[in-house]
């Protein structure tokens, strides 16, 4: 069983990324709910490689993006962050315009590690463009030093 971390809102994890690598790339979550977070990010030129097509690291940061957002909602008690210490991805098609939206569902929501599966897909008719999956490793204070 999840516990959301009741401070943790879909307004705060905009926020977070507002001046970061989310923020420019325009993500945006959506949805955030126990075992779940959903996210979307309207496409614009600068997702794209100079092929014009979309660019893959496009696509990976917003998966990775929102599985990482779902772990700090999920994080455990006490817990101080958290850091991805594997991440994998299988894109099976593109856009050209439009938005992609992408579901990260928990797999594992472990004490020391969390395992989070999403799915990226074109926000318009569902079709899925990515499959991903990311392992987090849970970062704890340090005991103090004697």
């Amino acid at each position: 069983m999840s516990i959301l971390r009741p401070e943790v809102t879909i307004e705060v994890l905009n926020e977070r990324g507002s001046e970061y690598l989310p923020g420019y790339l325009g993500i945006e979550m959506v949805e955030l709910v126990p075992n779940s977070l959903s996210s979307r990010m309207q496409i614009r030129k600068l997702h794209f490689a100079p092929n014009d097509f979309l660019h893959a690291a496009s696509v990976v940061a917003l998966a990775d993006t929102t599985c990482g957002y779902a772990t700090v909602a999920h994080l455990p008690a006490g817990a101080e962050s958290f850091t991805t210490i594997e991440l994998k991805s299988n894109h099976l098609g593109t856009l050209r315009e439009g938005s992609i939206a992408c579901t990260a569902t928990a797999q594992h929501l472990g004490r020391n590690t969390q395992v989070w599966d999403a799915v990226v897909t074109d926000a318009a008719n569902g079709r899925k463009i990515a499959l991903f999956r990311c392992t987090q490793m849970i970062l704890w204070p340090r005991a103090a030093a004697s």
